[in-house]
């Protein structure tokens, strides 16, 4: 895959993706309220400013995904970070069916991608590249809750399905935060 591809194909998983606003849901709770008949939150920039100030936290991942006893990683694929907000937590639910974290085939993530597609909340994602040993990090993040997504592949050029991997992070108190993906 051409790295031109795998930048648009990685804005668009972004792209349907949303964040949230307050606690990830507990276990066991019950399923979250459908979407909007208009298939997502509505969209506020507003919703995304706090995410524009500078920050102290930080986090520092790494790919660790295996599947069928194959090491997945993400050499050289993009890794995107978008600040939790509801837009972006709606759209998390209807792409990933998960608002904490998940691993999926790219092409799954793709086909539940919704129609919406006017909002260019570009302007709050943050990017990063993964390096040989599949280690991201973002500096200078504000606290809050955030979404680490990357597109992951068999590792050493194996067989097997790309995946779309994302899970929700959270920064406290201008610390590290450390996640395996």
């Amino acid at each position: 895959m051409n790295l031109r591809y795998a930048c648009l194909l990685s804005f668009a998983l972004l792209a349907a993706c949303a964040t949230t606003e307050g606690p990830a849901p507990k276990v066991g709770a019950a399923p979250a309220a459908p979407p909007a008949a208009a298939g997502t939150a509505a969209f506020r920039t507003t919703d995304f400013a706090w995410a524009s100030a500078p920050g102290q936290g930080s986090i520092d991942g790494q790919i660790a995904y295996k599947a069928g006893g194959q090491a997945y990683g993400c050499t050289a694929s993009g890794v995107i970070l978008t600040p939790e907000t509801p837009w972006v937590r709606t759209r998390m639910q209807i792409l990933y069916n998960s608002t904490d974290h998940t691993a999926l085939p790219a092409d799954e993530v793709r086909r539940r991608t919704p129609p919406e597609r006017s909002q260019d909340y570009s302007a709050f994602i943050k990017r990063t590249k993964c390096g040989a040993a599949g280690e991201f990090s973002f500096q200078g993040l504000p606290d809050g809750a955030w979404y680490v997504i990357t597109l992951a592949r068999p590792a050493n050029g194996a067989a097997g399905v790309e995946m779309a991997l994302m899970r929700r992070v959270m920064v406290r108190g201008g610390k590290p935060a450390k996640v395996r993906l």
